[in-house]
């Protein structure tokens, strides 16, 4: 059975503007604490090379081509890494309007053999916390761009 990370965050700009900034690979290294690199393109079926936190072993990184599944401006982006039967996990950061701003789900669906040995509890204390860390990095990356380069706030 599949295991899920579901996480939220509301965050006061238009999608269109928190897509730009999930979109840039390149600048992942400067603000991201789950996805540490990504080198690549952000349209279906690309490949991106990633390196990311593992949260089921604190202090551990993992290096892995993934391919974006999902590529919609200002709606989702998604990806997929795989290893044979051992582990695929579908990330997904889908964003919805909401009044004032964008209402930011990032989750992921862990399947195979690793995420199977996984517990509900193992997913709540490891990789919730790391899923809502990413989620207040991007929500102080927005603000601090904010600082430098006003934005258009999404109006309500």
């Amino acid at each position: 059975m599949p295991k899920r990370v579901l996480t939220s965050i509301f965050l006061p700009y238009a999608p269109a503007r928190v897509w730009t900034v999930l979109a840039d690979f390149d600048r992942y290294r400067d603000w991201n604490p789950l996805n540490l690199e990504a080198e690549g393109d952000p349209r279906v079926g690309s490949q991106v090379a990633m390196r990311f936190v593992n949260p089921a072993r604190p202090g551990t990184t993992i290096r892995r081509t993934v391919t974006i599944t999902r590529a919609d401006p200002g709606r989702a982006l998604a990806w997929r890494g795989h290893v044979p039967l051992l582990f695929t996990g579908d990330h997904l950061f889908e964003l919805c309007h909401e009044a004032g701003g964008t209402r930011l789900f990032h989750s992921e669906t862990l399947s195979g053999l690793i995420p199977w040995r996984l517990t509900d509890d193992q997913i709540e204390q490891a990789f919730v916390p790391a899923y809502e860390a990413c989620n207040r990095a991007l929500a102080a990356r927005l603000d601090a761009l904010d600082k430098v380069i006003p934005l258009r706030r999404a109006s309500g």
